[in-house]
């Protein structure tokens, strides 16, 4: 059952884990290298392509920018540039047009380098055909700056804080509420048994009693 339970847990850390990281803000400092627009079949990979775009409802598939960079370390990087609308991940991104011109803008060469810092949502699968989404777009000094990423350090906070409120006020619920009902009931349980065993007792008693008269009558009638 122990081993059950760490299993169960475990699964619910990772899940919960891997949510967060493909939900939650990440940043890169890149070099744009070039932005496209490409026909793009949303198939069985649809969960990870936002919700905010049209999507042509006879041949499944829609328009969809996308902006390619380099990474310091030469890694290249795409990125698709959509806008999620009202939906979920909570960004409320409807300027993906204004993001495709500002990297239009920004597209250098390895000789002239421009540095960008790319803020986005998502993961990056060559498998799947997925890729992580941009939010914004902002050109820095040089690929050292330092970014801090408030927005997962209080999200993260925030939900660490929730769960510790949530298992005090559960085990002072369960103490305050639950505790004393599992005594009274408990406690009813023994004194029925109590009484069970006083009734069964009595039976006794009077069976013995009556086996006893019986026999002294058998006794005097039959000698």
């Amino acid at each position: 059952m122990r081993t059950f339970k760490w299993i169960f847990w475990t699964l619910v850390a990772l899940a919960a884990g891997g949510f967060l990281i493909y939900t939650l803000p990440s940043n890169d400092i890149v070099r744009i290298v070039g932005s496209e627009v490409r026909r793009v079949e949303i198939g069985p990979n649809g969960l990870f392509w936002a919700g905010g775009e049209p999507t042509d409802p006879n041949s499944g598939n829609r328009d969809v920018k996308f902006i390619s960079a380099v990474m310091e370390n030469g890694r290249t990087r795409v990125y698709r540039n959509e806008d999620t609308g009202w939906g979920w991940p909570p960004y409320y991104k409807f300027n993906s047009a204004d993001v495709q011109a500002e990297a239009a803008n920004l597209t250098s060469n390895q000789s002239a380098p421009v540095w960008v810092h790319v803020r986005y949502y998502g993961i990056r699968s060559n498998l799947w055909s997925i890729y992580p989404n941009v939010l914004s777009l902002k050109k820095v000094e040089g690929p050292d700056v330092t970014i801090i990423p408030w927005t997962r350090f209080i999200v993260i906070g925030g939900l660490v804080a929730l769960l510790i409120f949530l298992r005090y006020a559960l085990l002072r619920f369960w103490r305050n509420r639950v505790d004393p009902i599992v005594a009274d009931v408990s406690s009813a349980f023994e004194t029925a048994d109590d009484k069970a065993g006083e009734r069964l007792t009595a039976a006794r008693t009077r069976f013995r009693g009556r086996r006893e008269r019986f026999r002294e009558w058998w006794v005097e009638l039959f000698g």
